[in-house]
């Protein structure tokens, strides 16, 4: 760094040191982990341990963590960091044939943006549901089958399909809700990096919040040590021998759920000044969205303990992956608390900001 002139010196070349920065190291980690952090840690990752024999599925998520997780993830950040651009950038300043491997990266993130947004308006079209008269998540007697089968039905709009499943109509209050959720992106992301940084207290700081509410509440819940049991205390640890899909299903959790080779990290760290330690920096995103997953675990499987003993069912029976557990089962235990309407409302918030 010349401190007189204000440029830097990169790779032999030297540059003016003019780009936006992130407002402090604290706005970089909300925004990463925020980026990180998404449905898959809410309605993928308890399934997952639950599928591969509860607390031994940790043995292949931590390896795949550590030996390849936070390395690839070191990797983005740095060079992010060391060549102050994005993917296409990084890939064609090491070599000009290579912009094609940013490039798809790019690809990549748009395709997944493409659905994960209308998971968004359809999120938000939950959320303003059940401020209708009849909520139907908060009804007596309602199953997670049942609120599942609604969300499908009326809320994305599958009631009128036939069995090829082709589209018959258009359900416009799904355009209104995606047209809103691009104009709240859009807000979070104009008016400049410091902004986006200050943003992200709230869309990562609140779900947090929320995390430790309702994990709270979950274990008071009677019932709620046998939905922590089979989460976490019943370990069948042959599966790491006799279901070898556990190895691969737990890389891909770590890949997905850390957001790397998207590019958005490398994007993320370019924004860092020069001298942020990228490794400290990496640690710090990647265990923070695994203790998220973690702790949200115990949180779901809680209260669908005391869903499947309102029930009389066992947990297993119950929907706790995917759709059917964040607008099935886990809305219809939350709707059988005092003031069950407010508690669904807020993990439908929870989501969305997710």
């Amino acid at each position: 760094i010349d401190s007189n002139n204000n440029t830097m010196s990169t790779a032999g070349e030297t540059k003016p040191d003019d780009r936006e920065r992130w407002g402090s190291r604290v706005a970089f980690y909300f925004a990463a982990v925020g980026s990180a952090v998404g449905f898959g840690n809410v309605w993928r990752f308890p399934s997952l341990v639950y599928e591969y024999g509860g607390g031994a599925f940790f043995i292949p998520y931590a390896l795949a963590l550590f030996v390849i997780g936070i390395p690839i993830l070191v990797l983005e950040i740095a060079l992010g960091q060391y060549y102050e651009t994005g993917d296409v950038g990084v890939f064609g300043s090491i070599h000009k044939r290579l912009r094609g491997v940013g490039l798809s990266s790019i690809a990549c993130g748009y395709m997944l943006v493409t659905y994960y947004s209308m998971l968004l308006a359809w999120t938000c079209n939950a959320f303003f549901d059940s401020f209708g008269g009849d909520n139907f998540w908060a009804q007596e007697k309602v199953t997670g089958q049942e609120a599942k089968g609604y969300f499908f039905n009326e809320i994305i709009g599958m009631s009128t399909l036939g069995e090829d499943l082709r589209p018959t109509r258009m359900m416009w209050k799904n355009v209104g809700y995606s047209f809103l959720t691009w104009v709240i992106i859009y807000l979070c992301v104009a008016f400049g990096l410091k902004w986006t940084g200050r943003i992200t207290y709230f869309t990562m700081g609140l779900p947090i919040v929320l995390l430790f509410v309702f994990l709270g509440r979950a274990v008071t819940l009677e019932g709620a040590q046998d939905g922590i049991d089979v989460y976490i205390r019943d370990s069948n640890w042959e599966v790491l021998t006799e279901r070898p899909s556990v190895w691969s299903a737990a890389v891909a959790q770590i890949f997905f759920s850390l957001g790397i080779t998207f590019g958005i990290m490398t994007a993320y760290g370019s924004f860092c000044k020069p001298n942020e330690p990228a490794f400290m920096n990496s640690c710090v995103v990647a265990i923070s969205n695994c203790m998220f997953s973690f702790i949200a675990g115990f949180a779901v499987f809680a209260t669908l303990g005391h869903l499947a003993l309102l029930e009389g069912k066992d947990v297993s029976e119950l929907e706790y992956a995917s759709f059917g557990l964040v607008f099935g089962s886990w809305p219809v235990a939350l709707g059988t608390l005092p003031g069950g309407e407010h508690w669904i409302r807020l993990l439908f918030i929870m989501l969305f900001l997710l």
